[in-house]
């Protein structure tokens, strides 16, 4: 089970961490990921670490202002939002799946059958 929380309320140019909580044991070869879903649109990947080894992988919207990190002691993936913008202004879910996908599967959301409540993202401008 996943539990995204750290949402709220910040204005633009700010930074805000999201959390994400995995009350089962995770292995080597599961993956996080991290979706957002602005009103009235569809859900978009944001990003996708690997719970152990290898590095993040990110979405070009994202890239350069968000990172996604992990702490294995603690069963939590992070995603740090820097210089947010109006735009990035979504519900914010982790997903998550047994097996590392390929480079080209990695944004599709239908491959992670593991998902978590949403937070709340909101940037003012």
């Amino acid at each position: 089970q996943l539990q995204a929380s750290g949402g709220g309320l910040v204005q633009a140019g700010g930074s805000l961490r999201l959390s994400c909580l995995a009350s089962g044991r995770l292995f080597n070869e599961n993956v996080l990921a991290w979706f957002r879903q602005a009103s009235g649109e569809e859900r978009q990947f944001v990003g996708s670490i690997p719970w152990s080894g290898g590095s993040a992988y990110y979405a070009n919207s994202v890239k350069g202002r968000f990172t996604i990190s992990r702490d294995n002691a603690k069963d939590t993936v992070y995603l740090q939002m820097n210089d947010l913008k109006p735009e990035d202004t979504a519900v914010y879910s982790c997903a998550g799946r047994q097996r590392r996908l390929a480079l080209s599967a990695r944004a599709n959301q239908e491959f992670y059958p593991w998902w978590g409540q949403g937070t709340l993202v909101t940037v003012s401008s």
